[in-house]
């Protein structure tokens, strides 16, 4: 489960003053004594290192979002959905999400930042549209080629890296050869800058290098909404 917040833009968000060494040390705690005793002893930490800061994280992530109705941010919490029945009650990361207010997020567009023992991601994912999504998405590269074919030359320009997809086994076929790669995109369609744990992932300046690697994103966030689930 995780919380949901609207943001309205009078409200003042608290300011993101970073992840410390600390946080990382409960994420390890937490994967190597993943109990409700353990987790109890150090839920201080967890609120202070971990979930306050991501939480301011999100509201500056959401700033861009602010004039763009239909967009929520979703902070999610450590604790595991007891109808999932999995065996261990809390989870090994925290993420945020960006997207629009929709029941099952993997079928529609989402930006977002997670934080793991191992480090940071963060980015664009279209992790598991529907069939009838891509049907659309090729409908659209159809008709309007140039206009997609110069929103991924914009979009690696912006973030310094290219948008991967899985691939179908046997790809859907066009007459035009510049859209035969985006023509066989199924799922997975992702945009994602990783750091590893380090001294730059302690300080304010993470939340500016994913705030901007983000909104880079944002034309290929909105392109994608187009498609309606």
């Amino acid at each position: 489960m995780g919380m949901i917040i609207k943001k309205q833009k009078e409200e003042v968000a608290a300011m993101f003053q970073g992840f410390t060494p600390e946080t990382v040390d409960f994420l390890w705690g937490i994967r190597m004594n993943n109990n409700r005793e353990w987790f109890l002893q150090h839920k201080k930490e967890y609120v202070s290192t971990l979930y306050e800061p991501m939480k301011a994280l999100g509201q500056e992530l959401f700033r861009p979002f602010l004039d763009k109705p239909g967009n929520l941010l979703k902070v999610s919490r450590i604790y595991r959905d007891a109808r999932l029945h999995h065996p261990l009650p809390y989870k090994e990361s925290l993420w945020i999400c960006i997207r629009q207010d929709v029941q099952w997020w993997a079928e529609n567009p989402c930006l977002y930042f997670e934080i793991a023992p191992e480090g940071v991601s963060y980015g664009f994912i279209l992790y598991r549209p529907r069939v009838s999504t891509m049907q659309q998405f090729r409908e659209e590269l159809a008709n309007r080629p140039e206009e997609f074919l110069k929103l991924m030359a914009d979009t690696q320009k912006a973030v310094g890296q290219p948008v991967t997809a899985q691939l179908y086994k046997r790809p859907k076929e066009t007459a035009i050869p510049e859209l035969e790669p985006y023509f066989a995109w199924k799922n997975h369609i992702a945009c994602v800058a990783e750091e590893a744990v380090g001294p730059d992932l302690f300080g304010p300046e993470l939340g500016q290098r994913a705030g901007a690697f983000l909104e880079g994103l944002i034309p290929l966030y909105d392109y994608f909404n187009r498609f309606k689930v």
